[in-house]
């Protein structure tokens, strides 16, 4: 199975997310910027357009492992990436050591991690044993972990994402014997598993663990701005920060914009056209992009586009929208609408 992996360019250190989080400690002075892992947005051409703004590692979205292992149909649909994907985390759904190792086999030469995920509270995931229903089996999470380390040892990078549990000290059970199974970093989601995304991460949970274990510590939970980036590091002493529902919002939350900027919303018309992504989750990226941008009304006109065509047609009736190739592409902050100020400000 080696032989057919001669051809790749091989991974680069540099690009291994250990190296990411530990350099952005020691030689810039922050927590490594992290975009996690969201089911259906975090495709190839979402993880180019916030490289464009400051972050450092992607995830993929959660790739099911018994799908992918037997299903090429599934590989084919479910991943795709390019030499410019770099530093990229697969996250992977698995509750057997058998999947997670014909996995790892499979799409390790195309990735610089794996993410182990025991922490989608998604009740469909929780019913077939994987995510958060990972949380109360310790003992195999520590075996998956330490059946890839005693197969691959350093060449692969390898993460658990985990959820708190309702007593903090399962929790710090829990990463104590996954550390000792030999991964190389945790991601921790300061919420348990039923707990509301309204209501506020449990930063001093998070901070437990931080104190707990001796490998890096990633926080994950209210990211929605630079500043928070730092505060929650701070606060923490975390060694990264993970951003999902800010960044989808704002794909250049990482470089300190408060609400994303034209010129990514430029980038991603070319990227996902030029990659190719379904009508729908194009909509549903530019819908998140422009909710701070655009007043309601004009939002709504373009939520109700029934089509790619009619959506651009849309956008090139509203709007300046810029091509790659054009003069001033991506380097706007704010859209230049067709219509003048005063027009657009009374929509």
């Amino acid at each position: 199975m080696e032989t057919q992996y001669t051809s790749l360019t091989p991974r680069l250190a540099e690009h291994n997310p250990l190296r990411i989080i530990k350099n952005a400690k020691s030689k810039l002075g922050r927590p490594a910027f992290i975009a996690g892992p969201m089911v259906r947005y975090s495709k190839l051409p979402f993880r180019e357009l916030v490289r464009h703004y400051n972050t450092d590692i992607v995830y993929t979205p959660m790739i099911l492992a018994r799908e992918f292992v037997r299903n090429d149909v599934a590989r084919a649909s479910d991943f795709t990436t390019n030499p410019a994907d770099r530093s990229v985390i697969v996250q992977v759904g698995c509750n057997n050591v058998e999947d997670l190792l014909k996995f790892v086999e499979m799409i390790h030469p195309y990735v610089d991690g794996i993410g182990l995920n025991c922490g989608c509270p998604i009740k469909e995931q929780v019913r077939e044993g994987i995510g958060a229903a990972l949380m109360s089996e310790p003992e195999l999470v520590s075996s998956m972990v330490k059946a890839v380390k005693q197969k691959y040892g350093d060449k692969i990078c390898i993460e658990t994402k985990i959820r708190i549990h309702p007593d903090i000290k399962e929790t710090l059970k829990f990463v104590k014997m996954v550390e000792e199974s030999g991964v190389d970093f945790i991601t921790v989601h300061g919420r348990t598993k039923n707990t509301r995304s309204s209501v506020p991460v449990n930063l001093d949970a998070i901070k437990a663990v931080k104190e707990a274990v001796s490998v890096p510590v990633v926080a994950n939970g209210d990211c929605f701005s630079l500043q928070d980036a730092y505060d929650i590091a701070e606060y923490t002493g975390v060694d990264g920060v993970m951003a999902v529902r800010g960044i989808l919002a704002n794909p250049a939350l990482f470089a300190g914009y408060k609400s994303a900027p034209w010129s990514a919303v430029e980038r991603f018309w070319d990227l996902a056209t030029s990659y190719g992504l379904p009508f729908r989750i194009i909509q549903h990226h530019l819908s998140q992009m422009l909710e701070k941008k655009i007043p309601k009304k004009v939002l709504k006109e373009m939520n109700e586009t029934t089509s790619l065509v009619d959506m651009i047609d849309w956008f090139d009736a509203n709007f300046i929208l810029r091509r790659k190739g054009d003069a001033n592409f991506a380097t706007h902050e704010d859209p230049t609408w067709r219509m003048n100020r005063e027009q657009a400000a009374h929509i």
